[in-house]
């Protein structure tokens, strides 16, 4: 099982609803309407050092996210999406990261502690940090170990799916805790009709017979930033994406290749899947190709409608 990269320690500084606060002072009140009942939204960005210098990877795409993930809420942003970034900009200035993940949170603060939280105030919050392979340095050429969750993707009537949210992330915990309680490094989790959603933290793709597969929207994944860059490249190197796709549990087992996408977990090939070996149970063509096309954007940063530059 891969090592993951441990926690860090503490930053110098978090910026909170427009100022910066010293790490040990960033605290919330322990009766915050978000903490018992998941009322927040957040994103989770990397800014990666490019032959260009510090760059963060695709910040309006999260930024016009966190936004939309509000709205279902009625989190209303005190603050422009220009404030944010000058914010976010300066923090890894002030912290001297050459690269780091980012993780911008909006939340509803401490009023009151009905379910409604009409008079609760909005909290936003923006906190760096260092942070390596989400799935372990190894994984991303040797591969990972994953197994089908017993635990299912909620459906977007019954939560919205589309949105990052605080409170979901429940489902991707307990997916993820049991996967690795059973010895594997991460999990698939499928969603109500039985069908391939996604990974806990997540985007999913799969290869066979020289074109890529991924879960369309309607089986209640998460719109992926990450997802998307990686459809993008692969048309872009001439293969057929097949983007809206359903994909049964059974297809897992006989795919050419599986992949994982997403910020943390960049692009990080799956080996085996309920201890069923994946192709050659190492990195497939496929996989090793696109990979190496995302990592030479991110090296170069020479695709400037992707990039902010710090």
């Amino acid at each position: 099982m891969s090592d993951r990269p441990e926690m860090f320690e503490g930053t110098d500084r978090i910026w909170m609803d427009g100022e910066f606060v010293d790490f040990e002072d960033a605290q919330t009140h322990v009766l915050t309407h978000a903490l018992h009942y998941g009322t927040g939204v957040f994103e989770g960005v990397r800014c990666y050092d490019t032959e260009q210098g510090p760059a963060i990877f695709r910040w309006e795409e999260h930024l016009d996210r966190l936004y939309k993930s509000a709205k279902p809420y009625d989190l209303d942003i005190e603050f422009s999406k220009d404030e944010l970034t000058e914010a976010t900009t300066e923090l890894i200035e002030t912290e001297g990261f050459e690269s780091c993940y980012i993780r911008p949170i909006v939340y509803y603060g401490f009023d009151s502690l009905g379910v409604s939280p009409k008079d609760c105030p909005t909290k936003t919050t923006i906190a760096a940090w260092p942070w390596g392979a989400y799935l372990g340095e190894e994984a991303l050429e040797e591969g990972v170990d994953v197994m089908v969750s017993s635990w299912r993707k909620h459906a977007s009537s019954q939560i919205p799916t589309n949105i990052k949210t605080t409170g979901l992330y429940v489902n991707s915990m307990l997916a993820g805790e049991e996967a690795r309680r059973n010895g594997y490094t991460e999990a698939i989790v499928l969603n109500k009709e039985g069908n391939v959603a996604e990974g806990p933290g997540e985007n999913i793709f799969m290869v066979r017979d020289g074109e890529i597969y991924t879960p369309g929207l309607a089986e209640s994944i998460l719109e992926g930033i990450t997802r998307n860059t990686a459809i993008t490249l692969a048309e872009e190197m001439g293969y057929t994406v097949h983007e809206e796709a359903t994909i049964s549990r059974g297809e897992l087992y006989t795919a050419d290749e599986l992949f994982f996408t997403g910020t943390a977990a960049e692009v990080t090939p799956i080996r085996s899947v309920d201890d069923n070996e994946i192709g050659e149970g190492t990195k497939g063509p496929v996989t090793d190709e696109l990979q190496s096309a995302f990592f030479d954007v991110i090296e170069s940063g020479d695709r400037e409608e992707w990039f902010h530059y710090v």
